[in-house]
């Protein structure tokens, strides 16, 4: 009994000293935020980040790193106050041509099949197609470009509906990249990294920032269907050497949109419930004997697993969407599997808190016949990305969500292989391309950076992918220098040992 005494004395105590640190007053008085650490609350799901006290810690479901370390080091919990509390990233795999789609050059009309001069191309090392070529002949685009909305943008005729919500995205024209050829660039868009191994965005942010979500994974991947084009690889969504749990979870269209997640014929929940209690019974004896973090991972993941066969057959099911819903998203998103749908779905899974859902979309890579291939890829996109925008904004999602678009580079001034008037093609250029964002805490109606004449050179504001990520992770609330992760001796972290925040792309 005296020791029970003791131990209920003891537990007091640590609650009174928690009341004591958590009491209005020096809430209001000690916290750097003041009121706005309220608004924060809301953004982080309250009920996670401000949840009961236990053993003079905070208690949050699926906590991230830097809510474990607020609880060890009372900091962390984002660096300082987020604007988006989730993302959706619409990557444009192959490298969209900048010139024939944002980045307008009317001067190149009267350049027409003049060699690029040497003092443009600066010595800039060239792909392997184009390398051989003795003349570099200058390719203007042979799409009308028009201004549109109030902030004047320029966009070309192949994106007719991006034209009508200009006003609510964030152009960057100066986007600059270390990588030419496709798997390195993707890689490095996508981990921060050139060479495989490293974690994804999506692992990064689910690491730091935990879920919002207790029965559908973090971090989710969508392709489209039936594209050809250069390939995508698990890695591109994987942990690298973040634990597993962190990894992206792809689903796909069709019966079955994860795999091995249905249950076996004549094998009932009651089953795998009891199997999964069993199994965790003898994972932590392993984990007692061996203290491997690991094993704590896969069962996270097996009981995610178990949860997700409820949750993921009702997100994934769109068929109680109204018909102005598939009217605005186009026709083909009533076709799982399709650009248009995959950007429909990836607004359900938004709405039920997913922190990070990412779009992949194949075929990009115009090295010949550009204008019939950039064509093609924005028939099959713009109205898409345009609603999804809109559909976020009625909805009261934009302010928090993170929008983004854009591939792993651009496209070359010169034309690859035959130039004539109506047709050409053009290489990879990692110098100059244009990505797009919206909503959470980014300037709408808003163009940052400027090219050359010739869009082969950036003259204004380079944005680099390192510069890139760092303003990514901000606008979550991350110093991209605080978030790492120490690994075979070194601490690592997205922006690796670059990278600065770009300022001026923020509301």
């Amino acid at each position: 009994m005296c020791h029970i005494h003791k131990t209920l004395k003891s537990t007091n105590h640590d609650l009174q000293q928690v009341e004591r640190q958590w009491d209005r007053r020096n809430f209001l008085t000690k916290s750097s935020l003041g009121i706005g650490a309220l608004a924060f609350s809301s953004l982080l799901n309250a009920d996670k980040a401000w949840g009961a006290v236990k053993n003079g810690k905070l208690d949050a479901a699926n906590a991230g790193a830097l809510l474990d370390s607020y609880n060890k080091n009372r900091h962390g919990l984002p660096h300082h106050l987020p604007k988006a509390k989730r993302i959706v990233y619409l990557f444009q795999s192959g490298g969209p041509s900048q010139l024939d789609i944002f980045d307008y050059k009317p001067g190149l009309k009267k350049m027409f099949g003049k060699d690029l001069p040497p003092s443009v191309r600066k010595g800039q090392r060239l792909t392997g197609m184009s390398a051989e070529q003795t003349v570099f002949p200058i390719a203007p685009s042979i799409m009308d470009f028009k201004q549109y909305g109030e902030s004047r943008a320029w966009v070309s005729e192949l994106m007719p509906h991006t034209a009508e919500i200009v006003d609510d995205l964030c152009f960057i024209k100066s986007m600059q990249t270390d990588a030419i050829n496709h798997d390195p660039a993707i890689t490095f868009l996508q981990t921060g990294n050139q060479l495989p191994g490293r974690p994804s965005i999506g692992a990064w942010l689910s690491y730091g920032l935990g879920s919002d979500n207790d029965n559908l994974p973090t971090f989710i991947t969508l392709i489209t269907k039936n594209m050809g084009g250069q390939p995508l690889y698990s890695r591109l969504w994987g942990n690298g050497f973040l634990p597993t749990e962190h990894q992206g979870v792809q689903f796909r269209s069709g019966k079955d949109p994860v795999l091995y997640l249905s249950d076996p014929e004549n094998y009932d929940g009651n089953d795998r419930r009891n199997m999964l209690d069993y199994l965790g019974k003898l994972n932590n004896m392993q984990h007692d004997t061996y203290g491997d973090p690991e094993i704590n991972a896969r069962m996270t993941q097996y009981e995610m697993a178990f949860r997700m066969q409820t949750s993921v057959p009702e997100v994934t099911d769109i068929s109680d969407e109204p018909d102005y819903i598939f009217d605005m998203y186009g026709e083909e998103s009533r076709d799982p599997g399709t650009y248009a749908a995959n950007c429909l779905m990836a607004r359900k899974l938004l709405e039920k808190d997913v922190k990070f859902v990412q779009l992949y979309h194949q075929g990009w890579d115009q090295h010949i016949a550009c204008p019939g291939g950039v064509a093609n890829q924005c028939r099959m996109t713009d109205r898409a990305n345009a609603a999804l925008i809109k559909d976020l904004k009625q909805r009261g999602m934009l302010e928090d969500t993170l929008v983004i678009w854009g591939g792993e580079f651009g496209r070359t001034v010169y034309s690859q292989g035959q130039l004539t008037h109506k047709n050409y093609g053009r290489d990879h250029h990692p110098k100059a391309f244009t990505m797009w964002m919206a909503g959470a805490g980014v300037k709408p109606g808003f163009t940052y950076g400027e090219t050359d004449d010739f869009s082969y050179n950036v003259v204004k504001d380079p944005v680099h992918v390192h510069d890139f990520h760092a303003t990514l992770l901000h606008l979550f609330g991350i110093d991209h220098e605080r978030l790492t992760y120490k690994h075979q001796g070194r601490r690592f972290r997205l922006t690796d040992v670059h990278g600065h925040i770009v300022k001026d792309l923020l509301a």
